[in-house]
């Protein structure tokens, strides 16, 4: 039988899980509504930016529901649809659950559990300190992922271009062939700390074209050895856990 509406599909359900971009969150947790009220489900979402969604309830509702469990799973790929499933996609992967006091500790702790059945490592913290990282770590590189791919596709040799690029540009550009309305929400959901990251990185980037226009290149080695390190520092604490 058709259901006609989000809350009549989802009303007897024990868990709940929207995925749709973070700006149709408000419209999502108002469809929702009777299932906070009735607190017989629990309700999950994946968005990878965390304020809005408590933001939007605590506006809807006074308070984040005492059944919704807001979470970022850290798994994915440039491939979205239904035709990109995977069911090993959260093995070994980090999910990052961002609840306030208000949420019952019965309801983190089955989402919590479904997770970690899933072979996922569960991680929990406030949403601001999540959405800082993230603006750093995930939603920065997007951004110039897109930004370096369009502006090669603009120039008149591009063709040649990408026939000619190696593998760091093709693991790096990856990343920019994922679903743009869902990351059109994302740098709008979480506009400030992408903006704050990326006036830090285009700071770093006037000091390195600095250097090379200056022939500092002790000084731009010195960078260099810096962030080698540091990469090595990283992959030797992630290695074995996926990002």
């Amino acid at each position: 039988e058709k259901a006609d509406s989000i809350e009549a599909c989802v009303l007897e359900s024990d868990l709940v899980v929207p995925a749709v971009p973070v700006l149709s969150i408000r419209e999502t947790l108002v469809s929702l509504k009777a299932v906070f009220e009735d607190g017989s489900s629990i309700v999950t979402d994946v968005g990878s930016v965390k304020s809005p969604i408590i933001e939007t309830a605590e506006d809807l509702f006074g308070e984040l529901p005492k059944n919704l469990v807001p979470g970022h799973p850290i798994a994915g790929s440039e491939k979205h649809g239904v035709n990109a499933a995977n069911p090993d996609l959260f093995e070994g992967h980090k999910v990052i659950l961002t609840p306030t006091n208000s949420v019952s500790e019965q309801a983190i702790n089955t989402i919590t559990a479904l997770w970690q059945d899933l072979g996922a490592n569960v991680i929990q913290m406030t949403a601001g300190h999540h959405d800082g990282i993230f603006a750093q770590t995930s939603h920065l590189p997007h951004l110039l992922a897109y930004a370096l791919v369009d502006m090669l596709s603009a120039q008149g040799d591009s063709l040649e271009i990408f026939q000619y690029a190696a593998g760091g540009f093709r693991d790096f550009s990856r990343i920019a062939a994922s679903d743009p309305v869902m990351w059109r929400d994302i740098f709008r959901a979480n506009q400030d700390e992408v903006l704050d990251s990326l006036d830090k990185y285009l700071s770093e980037l006037g000091n390195i074209r600095k250097m090379i226009a200056e022939g500092n290149m002790q000084e731009l080695e010195e960078l260099f050895k810096r962030a080698k390190v540091a990469r090595d520092h990283f992959s030797g604490l992630s290695s074995g856990l996926k990002e």
